[in-house]
């Protein structure tokens, strides 16, 4: 089996990884980096190919998955109290005029 072949992996971790390589691509990763780094955490999560049949391979970890939303928000956390509140009121400004252009 060639490096890089997938044809080890379940239909299952197949959909897994395109789903995470799109949501990489959408922040703006280039295609190349966002699809390695959907395998690796695919094979972090899952410890690689797994055989298809019923009990077969083993259990997914969910560790990447709730490390990135317990990371989430840390950065906003940091910023001072008053920076937070003029980022809200702009966006809350924006949101406004925006509705209000639609109609």
């Amino acid at each position: 089996m060639p490096r890089g072949d997938k044809s080890a992996y379940t239909d299952k971790q197949k959909r897994k990884a395109e789903k995470i390589e799109k949501g990489y691509k959408q922040r703006g990763v280039d295609k190349d980096e966002a699809e390695r780094r959907a395998w690796a955490t695919v094979n972090k999560e899952s410890g690689g190919g797994n055989k298809s049949g019923s009990g077969r391979g083993k259990k997914d970890t969910k560790g990447a998955a709730r490390k990135g939303g317990r990371k989430g928000g840390a950065a906003a956390a940091r910023r001072p109290a008053a920076a937070r509140s003029a980022s809200a009121k702009k966006a809350a400004a924006t949101r406004k005029k925006k509705a209000a252009g639609k109609n």
